[in-house]
């Protein structure tokens, strides 16, 4: 703690005075007393006789070398003299510049001089030092002024330092970093005030009064944890220290001498006295009309405490914050040492601007404790991670508990957002969602959508060579495909992927190659949790490496971004407390895959919301994901993303979810059965996105390339209505509602059909989204002799590969 201004006492907290303070000299004192305050007050007087004569010294030492020696030495300014390094709180922004969290050693806010009200200046000016812009960097006449008052009182009533040499005490007390510095800097010495007054002779040379004055007034403590005038403004009246009224800076200036026994919160009534006197002394001065300061002292103490918490503990957003401190504690560009990142976070007086959106974090936070909440019955949590498609940009980070100790119920220091390196999680497998990259592999080598696939009911996982060659696979293992899949029949990319089909993803990835797959998960950033690389099994597209939402979510947006994959980052931009900006680390983009892949990957991820293990999850939008189900109900997932924002979410026990499985889950009085990805990963992903893209106009993803539709768009086929009879809009509205486009073909002769009906369509049987001609009655012609004719049809309508007959016009 910085000293009290004035006092040569050291720390503030000792030996404070009372509100009346017992004079050391009374009658019943006895002779023992008596001579040890006479020694004291020696000390005090031999010291100030010495300052007297240090303030002689380069004027009236001017004969002989050794006099002019010392006056030079005296006047020299000091080797290893620094202003710098005073500890300033630093702040973590939002996006909109809403502050999140705030990091201090000392809570200080440092303001120029003309953002102090002056009638603070005056009130601190006229109880401290009143002569401060008459004299030097040494006061004579507050020196002996000092001396004699102590001397008749028997005390030590006044301190004989200047506004200058209070600093310089509060200045190298600061800079203090260990407890042998700290006790050098308090210690009642001869050679620590005359190195103080050599800094001060220093300073007076290096600013102006105004600048030292300034100096003084952000560095000074004011008791209660606020450091500085702007800290304690804020904290004891909520408003900046421009604002003070005069009782207001009258109070502050008071407390300054002892802090803690002024303290207005712990003793509101000395520190109302101290305020008066201070009053009384602008008034003595003539810095104050007398009626007004007694209409000053008249005026009650209010305060309006603000108390500032310094960590991420109390931040609406903890997880996040907790995620950006890690960033600035961990990261080498911010500090060679970790003592060295610590110190310039919290005292640094940095301002962190990140990427997180307010909107965004409210939404996935309730969601996540509506669907998970704290303190549930089951012990389950949940966590997401929300990642800005292009940029990287972290949009919001919530689980579903407070930041603290993980003893209490409902709270847990673990971000299970996160990679470990910034949460300390060792991440969860991740299931199903793995899937995604196996398919982005095969449509990368070109394989279209309607490339089909026997799925067995089971899978012996033989045949694959890992990145190294290396084979991989345990002949004696059985696959079997998950509760949410299915098999025993053939898939497409586009079926086996709504259905989430296991057998059918061991056999793609077998036909893609395993290395392929991994090779193309890191193009996409993924690895384990632990920052270690990921492991190489066949069932590596089922999922059991254990990641983050982040990475996953951070991957799951490269999709949506078209294939140009970001790394994920929290921090905008640092500046320093000058203003002057920082480095920081860069944006890491890449293209992991060519457009036309990536929007393949989307058309096929698209019916996975629609028709697939998500349906009815949708947007109401262009959105894409996949569900993730983990072995024996072990963990829940659920990654999605439309062009503007992705997000994973996951949820499981932290307590170990093979030991604490999600079967027959009940959850504070709702009971689920068995957990899927769809069964509370996907609402709260839904309930997420809705509310962060709130206010964010839709965009659409992109048609996949031609090529992919070589076989079909990779539908299961389905029987097309029978529309013959039907007015032509009649009959292509009734297709659109099946899921098939219509066109309208040459007419034929009907004689069954009315002219102007649909007499025949082509094909009967069609993938949804394929296009059914139509062939309308121009009813029966006549033939030579008159006779009526329109008994067949009189074209071939395009035959229909590998499905049933065409309905042919009648």
């Amino acid at each position: 703690m910085p000293t009290e201004a004035g006092s040569d006492a050291g720390d503030p907290g000792r030996g404070a005075p009372a509100a009346r303070r017992r004079r050391l000299l009374t009658p019943s004192t006895t002779r023992a007393e008596k001579a040890r305050a006479l020694r004291g007050l020696g000390a005090f007087g031999g010291l100030a006789g010495l300052l007297v004569a240090l303030m002689l010294l380069p004027t009236a030492c001017t004969a002989g070398v050794g006099a002019r020696d010392a006056a030079g030495w005296f006047e020299a300014e000091p080797d290893g003299l620094s202003t710098s390094g005073v500890p300033q709180r630093s702040k973590i922004l939002a996006a909109d510049g809403s502050t999140l969290a705030t990091f201090f050693y000392q809570n200080r806010v440092d303001v120029p001089f003309k953002k102090i009200a002056p009638v603070l200046r005056q009130a601190v000016l006229a109880i401290e030092d009143s002569r401060f812009y008459e004299h030097g960097a040494i006061d004579a006449q507050g020196t002996l002024r000092a001396l004699a008052s102590n001397l008749s009182s028997g005390q030590v009533t006044q301190g004989g330092s200047g506004i200058t040499q209070q600093y310089v005490k509060n200045l190298l007390l600061t800079q203090a970093d260990t407890d042998a510095e700290r006790q050098e800097a308090r210690e009642v010495s001869a050679a620590r005030k005359i190195r103080e007054l050599k800094y001060a002779v220093a300073l007076e040379k290096r600013f102006s009064k105004d600048e030292i004055l300034r100096r003084y007034l952000n560095i000074a403590y004011y008791g209660d944890g606020a450091y500085g005038v702007e800290a304690a403004s804020r904290h004891y009246f909520s408003k900046h220290a421009s604002e003070l009224t005069l009782p207001e800076a009258a109070l502050l200036a008071g407390v300054v001498r002892y802090p803690y026994a002024y303290d207005p919160i712990r003793h509101p009534g000395a520190a109302r006295q101290r305020r008066d006197t201070v009053l009384t002394r602008m008034a003595e001065l003539g810095w104050l009309d007398p009626a007004r300061a007694a209409e000053a002292k008249r005026a009650p103490v209010r305060l309006d405490v603000a108390n500032v918490h310094s960590g991420c503990v109390t931040s609406d957003a903890p997880f996040f914050c907790d995620y950006v401190q890690r960033e600035i504690l961990t990261d080498r560009v911010f500090g060679e040492t970790a003592e060295d990142r610590e110190k310039l976070l919290k005292r640094g007086g940095l301002t962190i601007r990140t990427t997180l959106d307010r909107r965004a974090q409210r939404a996935a936070q309730r969601a996540v404790d509506r669907h998970v909440p704290p303190k549930n019955s089951a012990h389950k949590a949940a966590a997401e991670a929300m990642v800005q498609p292009g940029t990287g940009e972290i949009k919001a980070m919530a689980v579903d508990r407070e930041l603290g100790p993980d003893r209490d119920r409902g709270k847990t220091w673990i971000n299970f957002a996160a990679d470990a390196s910034h949460g300390s999680s060792i991440g969860m497998q991740a299931g199903s969602t793995f899937k995604a990259f196996t398919l982005a592999a095969a449509l990368d080598e070109g394989m279209p959508f309607g490339t089909r696939m026997m799925a067995p009911r089971a899978y012996t996982p033989v045949g694959y060579r890992n990145c190294d060659g290396d084979r991989v696979g345990d002949p004696s293992a059985s696959l079997r495909n998950s509760a949410d899949g299915e098999g025993g029949k053939q898939f497409s990319l586009v079926t086996g992927t709504h259905h989430s089909v296991n057998t059918f993803f061991l056999a793609l990835e077998k036909k893609v190659g395993l290395c392929d797959t991994v090779r193309m998960a890191e193009r996409l950033g993924m690895k384990q949790a632990n920052g270690k690389p990921l492991e190489q099994y066949p069932s590596f597209t089922l999922g059991f490496n254990p990641v983050s939402p982040l990475r996953l979510a951070a991957a799951y947006a490269a999709f949506g971004a078209r294939g140009r994959y970001c790394e994920p980052i929290a921090i905008r931009e640092i500046r320093g407390a000058s203003g002057k900006k920082l480095k920081v680390p860069g944006r890491h983009c890449e293209k992991a895959m060519d457009e036309g892949v990536a929007d393949a990957v989307n058309y096929v991820l698209r019916g996975v919301l629609t028709k697939g293990t998500a349906r009815g999850m949708g947007l109401g939008r262009d959105a894409a994901g996949k569900t993730g189900t983990v072995d024996n109900f072990s963990a829940a997932w659920f990654a999605g993303y439309t062009p503007d924002l992705a997000a994973a979410v996951w949820v499981g026990d932290p307590r170990g979810g093979y030991k604490h499985p999600m079967e027959n889950l009940c959850m504070d009085g709702r009971c689920y059965g068995s957990v899927f990805g769809a069964t509370i990963p996907a609402p709260i992903w839904r309930q997420s996105m809705l509310g962060a893209l709130s206010r964010t106009g839709p965009s659409s993803f992109h048609r996949p390339p031609s090529r992919y539709f070589s076989r079909g768009s990779g539908e299961d086929r389905a029987r097309v209505p029978d529309v013959r009879g039907m007015k032509p809009g009649e009959a292509v509205a009734r297709l659109r509602a099946a899921g098939f486009k219509a066109r309208i073909g040459a007419p034929v002769e009907s004689r069954r059909f009315p002219k102007g009906t649909v007499a025949g369509l082509s094909p009967a049987s069609a993938e949804p989204g394929d296009t059914i001609t139509l062939y309308v009655s121009k009813g029966a012609g006549r033939g030579p002799g008159g006779q009526r004719r329109g008994g067949g049809p009189p074209v071939t309508p395009t035959p229909d590969p590998g499905g049933p007959p065409q309905q042919a016009p009648a």
